[in-house]
């Protein structure tokens, strides 16, 4: 369109026999957009809204707005620890699908306990709901204290320092 400022956004949809994303077709489609958003069955049956299979997805443009000057600095440690976890409450499941739940280790549980928080608080919103990035950011520093800061192993340790015992710091300061 000419003499208009802007751009055009095209948000292609793809839905595929049993949600087949390895299917040639939505295999394909990956590498010729910036991203993929992966709506998940299970976490609609949840009423997790909106339901996004974050494992799947990708943003191949991520990487280059967030973080400082764009976002908050941590931006890209709390995204790259929340992924690793949210893996691991998979492996967790699993497992617990196996040898039952009550068989887990104390680990395991705090994987399965911080993967419903997750799923509720994080990728779950009203639908009415707006939410900053930093809101966002503080979700995710709450979720990732239910784990052990050893099990933190994708965040710079000068971030950890920061955030990790931040609510308690907070708490501190106001009394």
């Amino acid at each position: 369109m000419e003499g208009v400022n802007g751009s055009v956004t095209q948000i292609p949809i793809l839905t595929m026999p049993n949600d087949d994303i390895t299917h040639p077709i939505p295999d394909l489609t990956g590498y010729i957009t910036e991203g993929q958003i992966v709506l998940d069955r299970n976490l609609h049956g949840q009423s997790v809204y909106p339901p996004i299979n974050i494992l799947p997805s990708l943003s191949r443009l991520m990487k280059d707005g967030i973080g400082e000057g764009f976002t908050r600095t941590d931006h890209q440690d709390v995204a790259n620890q929340l992924f690793s976890c949210y893996a691991k409450v998979g492996d967790a499941r699993a497992l617990a699908s196996v040898i039952g739940e009550d068989e887990l280790s104390p680990l395991d549980k705090k994987y399965l306990e911080f993967g419903k928080a997750f799923e509720l608080e994080f990728l779950g919103q009203r639908a009415d709901e707006n939410r900053t990035i930093e809101t966002t950011l503080d979700i995710g520093w709450r979720l990732l204290r239910m784990l052990p800061r050893e099990e933190l192993d994708r965040i710079d340790t000068k971030v950890l320092d920061v955030y990790y015992n931040k609510d308690n710091q907070d708490q501190s300061n106001a009394e």
